[in-house]
């Protein structure tokens, strides 16, 4: 049965081809598109004039969507509502990976590190689980790159703490609404999203930089091996498709049988 589903930061790289799998997959895809310099725009994302939902070949519907906004959140959800009827479906994809030591960080970057990874899921799903609950049924699901113990290690320690997080947020929705018929998964990817129109991994870099730098003359060399390890987990093509089937795969698994944690590659 075809899915009403809404996948955020769809402007390119994992959330558009995740938009575009679960299009192919026969459902409808909303691809959550924030107005940006640089970022594809809306009428690029079009679907096709003929509406052939379901075929390969289809077309995710864009839309409107600042995660950081609640304004935009609430609009998006509305109008999908409005043209589609419901929301089955919500696809939070990944934010950008925090390196360097965590002094380093200001606790305003902290406070934008946690919006872009926690804050963010939470506008959406407060937004849409109200009609989840009232038809006791729908998913949420949470992408989010690879943390491994070994990204555990200074320069990192943000990302994984990030990972955990959202590895809780994610448990603690499926406990309190499996009640109400919704259900919560995470799918972790083997890949580091890039830059905007480039390879290199999208990164946020501490804002303090003598303190950065302390930490770089204490641990020499620490710094090129972590880029070296997170450019070893740059988005290529082959892991976009892998991520994204499997995002398609537990969306279409049947529902009480969805797996709580998935890892691209293993389905």
């Amino acid at each position: 049965m075809s899915k009403i589903i809404l996948v955020t930061g769809a402007s390119g790289g994992l959330g558009a081809a995740t938009a575009q799998a679960l299009a192919d997959a026969g459902h409808i895809a909303y691809a959550g598109v924030e107005a940006a310099s640089g970022r594809p725009s809306l009428a690029a994302l079009a679907p096709e004039p003929d509406g052939n939902a379901g075929r390969q070949g289809a077309r995710p519907r864009p839309i409107a969507l600042d995660v950081a906004d609640q304004r935009s959140v609430s609009a998006a959800v509305t109008g999908i509502t409005a043209e589609a009827g419901r929301i089955d479906c919500v696809v939070h994809t990944m934010g950008p990976v925090p390196r360097g030591p965590v002094e380093s960080f200001t606790p305003y970057q902290l406070a934008q590190i946690y919006d872009a990874n926690v804050l963010s899921t939470q506008r959406v799903n407060r937004a849409v689980l109200p009609q989840m609950r009232e038809r006791q049924d729908g998913l949420l699901v949470w992408v989010v790159s690879h943390a491994d113990p070994a990204d555990e290690a200074p320069f990192l320690a943000l990302h994984s703490e990030s990972v955990a997080v959202i590895d809780h947020l994610a448990a603690s929705y499926a406990k309190e609404l499996a009640g109400f018929g919704v259900e919560a998964a995470v799918i972790v990817a083997a890949l580091i999203a890039p830059e905007p129109g480039g390879r290199r991994p999208r990164l946020v870099l501490p804002d303090d930089l003598g303190t950065a730098q302390a930490y770089e003359g204490r641990y020499p060399g620490l710094v090129d091996s972590v880029d070296v390890h997170l450019a070893g987990q740059a988005v290529t093509a082959a892991r976009l498709a892998r991520t994204a089937r499997a995002v398609a795969a537990v969306v279409d698994s049947p529902k009480g049988a969805r797996p709580p944690r998935v890892t691209a590659g293993d389905r």
